[in-house]
């Protein structure tokens, strides 16, 4: 028996050790790992929820972006711990280095921006490196094809392999795999419903463009964002615009989990081009949280929530 444990331990131990290196894509840069991080600093509340689905509390070292933005909730505080917040906005590089990091969790405007004072070239010479959310890369290549939900699931595995959690990754994934495919076959052929999303801002509106996730959340969901022709992931256009283009539901971001979206709601009551359009007439909306509409673990839950509210009769 002693020698079919030792056998068992030795396999496991010899097959963690052929587990690296590995080597990522983070937008189009190869990074290899030789081994999996042991200080890990991530950025936004959408990504540490990403780290968290996978339990890699025990590696990270601090978090950034969340509270300056978000009413937390008891889970995420539970799943956060100990675990310190370095900023509660953008992470500036004396916060990062602080904390000693060994690795970085970002995106381009989730955290760091084009010739800024934290990018994955000004970390790296402090032996920091940096896995860029997908969803942004975008900002720094335009022929990226249009949003997809393996923006999610990519990265997801991606960081499963960094930290050698693949198996973990794997699971989670198919998981959501099965639920979407479900709200998929409930929906059925009542997809096409013409969608807005409102963010925020009064002069110009911010909404959800060709490569957001949340035009392929909304797809999924059984709609059409209605501004998916917008060449970005997340941007401005112009009331006009979307007025013309006559939206029948209006997806609201709720910044502050349970009242922020009537806010926006009431000033498209007020507009006078907007309020002559069928969502804003009926009353037709699902209100969300920004954890629920950028890349993460509650994508998938939320998709469900806006298939319920366009479809109730499928539900």
């Amino acid at each position: 028996m002693k020698r079919l444990i030792l056998a068992s331990l030795l396999s496991l131990a010899a097959s963690s050790a052929f587990a690296f290196p590995v080597t990522v894509e983070s937008c189009g840069t190869p990074i290899t790992f030789d081994a999996a991080p042991k200080r890990a600093v991530i950025q936004d509340i959408n990504m540490s929820k990403m780290a968290f689905a996978l339990g890699l509390q025990p590696s990270i070292v601090g978090v950034a972006g969340i509270s300056g933005w978000y009413k937390l909730d008891d889970t995420f505080k539970a799943q956060q711990g100990s675990i310190p917040e370095l900023s509660p906005k953008y992470a500036s590089m004396e916060n990062i280095l602080a904390a000693n990091p060994d690795f970085f969790f970002a995106g381009w405007y989730y955290g760091m921006k084009p010739g800024g004072e934290v990018t994955p070239d000004t970390l790296a010479p402090h032996g920091i490196k940096t896995l860029v959310l997908t969803e942004s890369c975008v900002h720094l290549d335009k022929n990226r094809p249009a949003a997809s939900m393996d923006l999610l699931f990519g990265d997801i595995e991606k960081l499963g392999k960094i930290f050698g959690k693949d198996a973990e990754a794997e699971k989670l994934v198919s998981g959501w795999k099965a639920e979407l495919a479900e709200i998929k076959t409930k929906v059925g052929d009542k997809g096409g419903s013409r969608v807005f999303l409102y963010d925020s801002g009064e002069d110009k509106p911010f909404t959800a463009g060709k490569f957001a996730i949340t035009t392929a959340m909304i797809a999924a969901a059984g709609g059409e964002n209605i501004m998916s022709d917008m060449e970005t992931s997340w941007g401005t256009t112009d009331w006009e615009s979307v007025a013309a283009r006559n939206p029948e539901f209006l997806v609201l971001l709720d910044y502050q989990d349970g009242a922020g979206y009537r806010k926006l709601l009431d000033f498209l009551k007020a507009h006078p081009a907007m309020k002559e359009t069928d969502a804003v007439k009926n009353e037709r909306f699902v209100a969300l949280r920004y954890e629920e509409l950028t890349p993460g673990p509650d994508n998938i839950a939320a998709i469900g929530k806006i298939a319920r509210a366009l479809h109730p009769e499928a539900f």
